[in-house]
């Protein structure tokens, strides 16, 4: 089975959260499944110095800083073709809120990509499972917004050590027509009926180890889910 992966970058405060791509990349391996990556061509929204936080001055396109995750093999979102992934796995970082969409400046009255939009939306009418990890479930909020669809969704839960505002993001997730469910570190989140199945990964503090343990659950869900 070919599983997309969707990437916004390369870097956890500017793109894709490269810790959480590669264990998802390794689950989908050991379950037996091929990687597909995916990306879009347009410049990142800005440039992180990821050892103290700073903007850096310079341009950097975010399909090419996403091939460096897949060594090289990615494809441009608006060539592929839905038949070609069986399933799709969106890992987190900032990337998803600054360069897939805008909730990092706007929360869930923000805009998404409409590349990724139609994307997300063709999977789920079409029943192809979807692994949404860490802050990632903000895009299917954002792009099952004023639809049919209300997505059950998990961001992480208010009742473990977090860097973010859950309760906010939870707030968001309501006021654009889904339901959440909290879930720690050891949880997921199953939405049988849409096939959407959500871990909290990094927006808890959390250890690498406990990392591979999330993803390692939601990507054997979306197998199951396939």
């Amino acid at each position: 089975m070919k599983i997309g992966l969707l990437l916004s970058g390369c870097g956890v405060y500017d793109g894709t959260e490269i810790q959480e791509a590669v264990l998802a990349m390794l689950a989908i391996e050991e379950a037996g499944g091929t990687v597909f990556g995916i990306s879009i061509n347009k410049d990142q929204y800005h440039v992180i110095n990821h050892t103290n936080g700073e903007v850096i001055s310079e341009k950097r396109n975010i399909l090419i800083e996403s091939s460096r995750i897949t060594r090289g093999e990615i494809h441009d979102i608006s060539t592929i073709s839905l038949e070609e992934i069986d399933a799709l796995v969106i890992p987190g970082g900032f990337g998803n809120v600054k360069n897939l969409s805008t909730w990092a400046f706007e929360g869930n009255t923000g805009t998404i990509h409409p590349e990724v939009k139609s994307l997300i939306i063709k999977m789920i009418t079409l029943k192809k499972p979807i692994a949404a990890l860490c802050v990632s479930p903000t895009l299917i909020s954002l792009s099952l917004k004023d639809s049919i669809y209300k997505p059950l969704l998990t961001l992480g839960t208010t009742k473990e050590k977090s860097p973010y505002d859950i309760a906010e993001f939870n707030k968001g997730i309501l006021n654009n027509g889904g339901e959440y469910l909290e879930r720690g570190l050891n949880e997921i989140t199953v939405d049988s009926t849409l096939k959407i199945v959500c871990a909290p990964c990094f927006m808890q503090e959390a250890t690498i180890l406990e990392i591979r343990s999330s993803i390692k659950l939601a990507i054997n869900q979306l197998f199951q889910l396939i």
